[in-house]
């Protein structure tokens, strides 16, 4: 627990030198390892640098584990996605040093929380609350999460912003152009401004509790009565900049579902897959954040879904386009997958890019819901794959790669597919992903119970495709 005395840091010098240090520090680590790796038999090298690759795993936690700005929040996202980044044998140990991160993110005082409560809501915790518990049940990357009671009766969960997070979470958005500048390098059609500037408006919303609510509210509407995906109501009268006030839920957390049997997990896949991938497409907005924090698994059987902060919303020609491209890549239609990305501005140099390469390099990062019609069980190691074959420099399509560029409009999007994926990858759950996908890239009637439901409650609401 910090001390009154302590701060957020917020100075841009002060984080800049930090992630800095760390980063330099590591560079001439890692050729240390690698100039001794040339007197080195190749087991001793590949020994070495796992073990320098787990090292650098640590000290990254302990680096972003001070900070509760958007740099932590990258090192959550870590927390459960395995991108090959150490060696087999460690990779148990690097997901328990990042899981951390995850459920154990630094609290502040009760003391200093109490007072964003009661500057934001202009009253006295009593006035407000009946009982107010004063641990908090969760904590995550700029703000803690509180159970109480309103005097009406009602169960609720009080979502607190840390005190300064707002200046230390700018002061990480200021380093972006550190990070940018080395992404430029390996893909130079990358159009890095228009991404940055995405980037800081969806963390820069995620500030604004106000305009999560309204994100929560949307949901919550647009899924009353959904048979197996439950959003909880905002208290909008007692929801503010710093303080979001909503109806409390409890049920069972991600580290226990992964236990379950394989059927169990099969179910809460898909639900997962449903939610995020279904609000993209057929609502055009979406939660940004499957985290596995953000779902909890109801007595009755429905998943419950928080967090809606890091939100967005799209044009519906720009969901139809990638709708477009899912089914080119479907249908392995090379051409018109080149004809959509380079009239879009994906490919600034269409001439440059061969579509059967472009093909290859995109169906790799989809297949699983686009061309694998079977069932696929999904797995660390797939999701591992898939992110460094769509956006690492070790992809055997690099090439292809630098001669892209990511459009702003579709980079949440693109984030929030991987993450699903590596969701859905911790969990090991397996279904036939592309028949699901079909429901809304085709309109197909569904094959499995759950889509058999959901269809049901649309048909029944009217809100379907671009509800």
């Amino acid at each position: 627990m910090p001390r009154e005395s302590e701060k957020i840091p917020t100075s841009r010098v002060r984080r800049t030198a930090t992630v800095a240090s760390l980063a330099a520090s590591e560079a001439v680590k890692q050729f240390g390892t690698r100039a001794a790796n040339v007197t080195r038999g190749e087991q001793a090298a590949e020994q070495a640098m796992a073990r320098r690759q787990l090292e650098t795993a640590k000290q990254i936690v302990a680096a972003l584990g001070t900070m509760k700005g958007a740099a932590m929040k990258l090192g959550q996202v870590m927390s459960f996605l395995d991108v090959g980044l150490v060696a087999e044998e460690h990779r148990d140990e690097f997901q328990r040093e990042l899981a951390k991160l995850r459920d154990a993110a630094p609290t502040v005082s009760f003391k200093q929380m109490r007072r964003v409560i009661e500057d934001d809501l202009e009253e006295p915790i009593e006035e407000v609350f009946a009982c107010f518990e004063q641990e908090p049940i969760a904590a995550a990357s700029i703000g803690q999460v509180y159970r109480a009671r309103l005097h009406d009766g009602r169960a609720v969960a009080v979502k607190v912003q840390y005190p300064g997070v707002a200046g230390a979470v700018r002061a990480d958005l200021q380093n972006l152009e550190m990070i940018m500048r080395l992404l430029k390098r390996m893909t130079p059609g990358l159009d890095v401004k228009a991404i940055a500037e995405e980037i800081r408006e969806r963390i820069a919303e995620e500030l604004d509790y106000e305009l999560e609510a309204s994100n929560q509210r949307a949901l919550a509407r647009i899924f009353a009565g959904h048979p197996f995906i439950f959003v909880p109501d905002v208290v909008s009268t007692l929801s503010r900049e710093r303080v979001l006030v909503s109806e409390f839920v409890e049920g069972v957390g991600f580290e226990e579902l992964k236990r379950r049997s394989q059927q169990q997990r099969d179910r809460i896949g898909e639900i997962v897959f449903r939610f995020f991938a279904g609000c993209l497409y057929r609502h055009r907005q979406f939660s940004g954040d499957p985290h596995p924090g953000n779902f909890l698994l109801l007595d009755d059987g429905r998943m419950a879904f928080l967090d809606f902060g890091l939100f967005k919303r799209m044009e519906a020609h720009a969901v139809e386009l990638e709708l477009a491209c899912q089914r080119a890549v479907a249908e392995g239609d090379a051409l018109t997958l080149h004809t959509l990305l380079a009239d879009s501005g994906f490919l600034p140099q269409p001439e440059r890019v061969d579509p059967e390469h472009l093909l290859a390099f995109v169906g790799d990062a989809i297949w699983w819901y686009t061309t694998a019609d079977e069932p696929v069980k999904l797995s660390p190691e797939i999701a591992t794959a898939v992110m460094i074959e769509s956006s690492d420099p070790r992809s055997s399509h690099f090439r292809e790669m630098r001669h892209q560029d990511m459009r702003a409009e579709h980079l949440f999007g693109r984030r929030m597919e991987m993450l699903t994926l590596a969701v859905l990858s911790q969990l090991r759950a397996r279904a036939n992903w592309h028949r699901i996908a079909r429901e809304w890239m085709y309109g197909d009637e569904p094959v499995t119970e759950l889509g058999r439901q959901e269809a049901e409650f649309y048909g029944r609401t009217g809100v379907g495709l671009a509800g």
